[in-house]
This record gives structure tokens, sequence and C-alpha cells, in this order.
């Protein structure tokens, strides 16, 4: 391969630095960034930034290579937690991960990168890069690693970002990676993943969203239309939540749909209008089953939206992928048919779509 400037974006996390040592190994020229994306409220309780930035310069010094610190708090709050909030506003449950790869991993960070006169960028993603002669474009592929694929998190990196992009610990699994930090001996060798969204960190999140979003409370009701408690505001619940509900005690006489009087309440509705939250009883009740969702801001990787009509698609992160039928609507929106119900496909996720290994893009889901 030839020798190229390769920035990395460290992160104070093992797959980062396994991605840099693995590319220092190999020659090239590399530099180590670090990001920092968040300064409201960033504390030591919650927020790992400070530490994060401390594992990463370590991880350079050991490799041999400069790090920079970046600060994209100002884009983030911009591109990022703007619409974050708008869309739970709007009742939805967004991704902000997928956000911030299209907007500042792979935008903002990466023209950075290009004006320190890189060949090319890298991160710790699962996920693989590959060109096809054949069509003459970049494919995205998923991780190696089944498991740990994170794929679903590009899928709206656009051909002149993937032609840009490297994820070298994508086609290693995961094990393999933490025994190569081992065996550099790089001092975040043993260091938990990371969970959760940075800007929250591990403190619950409804106390966090109430710093931003006023509390609207109203009534919750079930599937038989009797009222059972009162919600603190729609945008602090999601579709097929289970706990937080505050109505764990409570039985519905006679709901047998979803499992009987004893089964668990889940979240299965919305309702902006009223400000009602519907909740039912059990797992697979029906209200949380769905065969055909809607999707918008579709973002496809190898620029247009592709011509076959059978796919596979996940509607949530984790999610096995499922098979389905793509179908174009009016106005660049989609319709994704199932054959096997979904369960609480929930808008303001992404429904991003497969063909075997290559991940084809997507968009949010809407209804």
């Amino acid at each position: 391969m030839k020798k190229q400037r390769i920035v990395v974006g460290l992160s104070g996390g093992v797959d980062s630095a396994v991605t840099a040592w693995l590319l220092k190994r190999e020659g090239h020229e590399v530099v180590g960034i670090f990001m920092k994306n968040w300064e409201d409220d960033d504390d030591d309780e919650y927020c790992s930034t400070k530490q994060d930035f401390i594992d990463a310069a370590a991880v350079a010094d050991v490799i041999g290579i400069e790090i920079e610190h970046i600060n994209f708090a100002a884009d983030y709050k911009d591109r990022v937690f703007a619409e974050f909030l708008r869309e739970y506003q709007a009742g939805r449950t967004p991704n902000p991960d997928i956000l911030c790869n299209a907007e500042i991993k792979f935008k903002a960070f990466l023209d950075h990168a290009m004006r320190l006169g890189a060949d090319k960028m890298a991160t710790g993603h699962y996920a693989r890069v590959s060109w096809n002669p054949l069509t003459g474009q970049y494919e995205l592929r998923k991780g190696v690693d089944n498991s740990k694929d994170q794929s679903y998190f590009l899928h709206r990196l656009t051909q002149a970002q993937l032609s840009q992009s490297m994820f070298p610990v994508g086609a290693l699994e995961k094990s393999e990676v933490r025994r190569l930090a081992e065996e550099a001996k790089l001092p975040n060798a043993r260091k938990k993943d990371s969970t959760g969204i940075c800007f929250i960190g591990e403190r619950p999140f409804r106390e966090f969203l109430n710093r931003y979003i006023a509390k609207a409370p109203g009534p919750i009701k079930t599937d038989q239309g009797r009222q059972i408690g009162e919600h603190q505001g729609l945008s602090f619940y999601t579709l097929g939540q289970r706990q937080g509900l505050g109505i764990g005690g409570i039985k519905e006489k006679g709901a047998q749909r979803g499992g009987g009087d004893h089964a668990p309440w889940f979240v299965a509705r919305k309702d902006m209008e009223t400000n009602t939250l519907w909740v039912v009883q059990g797992h697979d009740h029906p209200w949380l089953l769905s065969t055909r969702l809607r999707f918008e801001d579709a973002s496809w990787t190898s620029s247009t939206a592709p011509a076959l009509t059978d796919c596979f698609a996940k509607t949530r992160y984790r999610q096995s992928d499922a098979a389905c039928a793509l179908e174009p609507l009016a106005d660049e929106a989609y319709a994704l048919t199932f054959p096997e119900p979904q369960w609480a496909v929930t808008p303001g996720q992404s429904a991003v779509l497969y063909d075997g290994e290559m991940c084809l893009g997507g968009g949010v889901i809407m209804s």
C-alpha cells in the first residue's frame, strides 16, 4: 500500500487506539486528533471528556505520533443537538450518533483533516470501505465482527466521504482488537467501551432532557381507553419503552391480547394532538407490531436509490436484518413492507437497508 498521511480520530478508546497503531505499523504518517463535541455541563461525574483526552494522549505517546485537541462543540450544538431537541419536541426519538457521524466526524472533522494535508482520515468504527471496479463506486460494508458492526450509524456517508475514510478495525473481531492493544502495550488496552450519547453520559436521560424540554403532563391510557396514570411529557417516552412508566402495579382486566393481566406495560403510541400516552400489556401486543413503515430524508451510499426492490433492513441498532420490499413514494419518501412484523418501529429512528454485507443507505422513520 502506498504510504499516506492519515489523520486518526483518537477518542481515548481502544478501537481508535488500535486503528492508529495499525496504520503506524504499516508505515503511514499518522496524526491523531481528539474531538471535543460537548461543553455544557461537562463535568467529571457524568462526562469523561477530560479522562478520554488523557487516555488518547497517552496512546499517542506510546505509538509515537502527534495529537491535536480540536473543539467542535459549537458545530455539534448547531448541527446535531439542535436537531436532537427538535425531534424530541415533535414526539420522535432521534439517533444523534448517526447525525454526529454525518455532520461532525465525516464533515467538520474530515474537512479539518484535509486542511492538515491528509490523504485519508481513519476512525475506530467497525465497518469496511471497499472499491468496486465494476460499478466505479465505493461501498460501505458491515464490520467482520457482527456483534460490533456499526455500519448502521454510518449509512449517511456519501461517495466523497467514503473515498476519504478508513476503518482498519472493521476487518477484525473485537477480541483481536483487544489482543493487539495488549501486544502493543497500549495504556487503554483494557478500558471499557463507552456507552450512551456523549453529551448525556451516564446521567438519567429524563433528568437531562428536562433541562431543555418543558414538562407537559397528560393522561396515560390503555388500548381499552382507561386512564391509568399521568405522563410527564410525551417527549420523555419512546415506543417500546417498559421502564419508568410508573404503572407497574396496575392491571388491565380482560386485556388478553398482549399476554394477560400480569403482563408488563409498554409504550405503544404517542398522540401529540391530545397529549396522550397509550400503553399496552405484553411484548407482542398488536399495537407494537408493524409490517409497513414510511421513511424520509433518505441518503444512499451510491448517491442514488437502489434499483432493487427486495432487500433487508434494520429499524433500530442491534436488530437482526429483516427481509423487506422497498417502494418509492411521492416527495422522495419511501416505504418498507415486511413479511414478518417488526417490533416497536419508532419514528425518529433510522431504517437502514442492506444487500447482504453491503449497506445501501436509509432514512428517518416517520410512521
